[in-house]
């Protein structure tokens, strides 16, 4: 007899996920957290709902505490808080309260649920005071390089806290640190920049509608990129609630450790975007290298430099992550459609498919070259493989 396989439905970890990300970015409306921190804000919450319900069914180690065993103890009413309790501290005017009265609710009654509430306030509280002084709120003190009295654009640059604040896995943000970026007089910066100059310019002709509508996917930044993905494959794998947890836990601290890394060797290399370079091509020292005074990326440039691709490190990080806690690089069929790309569903089933998309969507957009999207995509693998080895381990 053939038997049809288990349905997959989603569970609390997958519903507070969505929500969180919801929360962190609102459709439509502006973000309460600046966009380099938005990886912390869900780092923050996906570890509460892991350390809470890894309490009530323990086979992984905790993350960051010491945690006492919580036997008939509901975990959905102790992930739903955990999740709550921490996004009410970090985005206070969020209508998450209500949430989490309306979920709650759907909960029976009972001395396990009472014990469950308890519990994702104490792990919610421990995790924020856990991270409430890791240094990612330092103020910004980016110096604008300039000569006295003459006028530079005047934007407010992105992830200048990263070097020195303290990240969730890794020792520290320079640990997978690369290289510099190539020289101006090579053949691989000839390269790269004449490509990016071609298909990466605004009114490009080389560019065709599908890589157009490729680089305007990526153009979404932050877990509204990569956690619709994450939570398909959770869903689709059939995880329990403690391996969910532990799934999301572990690529939410991957994620966050990967872009306060990236942004790390952002700051240490000051690499220019493409923009300044092919403008400025006649400077550069490159006869290969032609000035253009007037090329435009396809979209407004990011206010952080150039190398290495942040996108690409973050690419890297998630899918060798998954890869790593999946043993394989194939994938359940995940789809993704994003703010930035109306009408537009991309559908993978290969991890390797999805991380060369995101660097070629970098490119396409105009804001990475070639050398950076390769050499972002091995640092964030690292990052990935590291995180997963070193943080809420199996007990057994």
């Amino acid at each position: 007899m053939l038997t049809a396989p288990p349905a997959a439905y989603a569970n609390v970890v997958t519903d507070w996920d969505e929500i969180a990300v919801r929360t962190i970015q609102p459709p439509g409306r502006v973000p309460p957290i600046s966009v380099d921190l938005t990886f912390r804000a869900a780092a923050l919450v996906e570890i509460a709902m892991f350390n809470a319900v890894n309490c009530v069914d323990p086979k992984y180690q905790p993350y960051g505490m010491q945690a006492e065993p919580s036997p008939d103890t509901s975990q959905d009413a102790a992930a739903a808080s955990a999740a709550a309790n921490v996004l009410m501290q970090i985005v206070p005017n969020s209508n998450v309260k209500a949430t989490l009265t309306e979920y709650l609710a759907k909960i029976p009654d009972g001395a396990a649920k009472d014990r469950g509430i308890k519990l994702g306030q104490e792990v919610a509280a421990k995790i924020v005071k856990m991270r409430a002084d890791d240094g990612s709120t330092a103020r910004n003190a980016y110096r604008p390089v300039t000569e006295p009295g003459r006028y530079v654009p005047t934007a407010f640059t992105v992830g200048f806290w990263a070097t020195d604040a303290k990240p969730f896995v890794l020792g520290n943000a320079k640990q997978f640190h690369p290289g510099p970026p190539p020289d101006l007089k090579s053949d691989t910066w000839a390269r790269d920049y004449n490509e990016i100059k071609e298909v990466g310019e605004k009114y490009s002709t080389k560019r065709t509608p599908q890589q157009t509508d490729t680089a305007r996917l990526w153009l979404a930044a932050g877990p509204i990129a990569y956690h619709p993905i994450e939570r398909q494959i959770a869903i689709a794998k059939n995880m329990s609630v403690v391996d969910s947890a532990r799934f999301m836990a572990v690529l939410a601290a991957a994620e966050a450790d990967a872009i306060q890394s990236g942004y790390a060797s952002k700051w240490q290399y000051m690499f220019w975007r493409p923009m300044t370079a092919i403008r400025n091509g006649d400077i550069d020292g490159n006869d290969a290298t032609e000035r253009d005074a007037t090329w435009e990326p396809l979209d407004i440039t990011p206010l952080h430099p150039e190398y290495p691709c942040a996108h690409c490190i973050l690419s890297g990080a998630v899918t060798a992550a998954i890869e790593k806690m999946l043993g394989t690089t194939d994938i359940p069929e995940v789809t993704l459609s994003t703010p930035t790309a109306p009408g537009v569903t991309h559908r993978y089933t290969s991890l390797n498919a999805l991380a060369d998309e995101v660097s070629l969507a970098r490119i396409y957009a105009g804001f990475h070259y070639r050398n950076s999207t390769v050499v972002g995509r091995e640092m964030g693998r690292q990052i990935g493989d590291y995180v997963v080895a070193n943080a809420m381990q199996p007990l057994h």
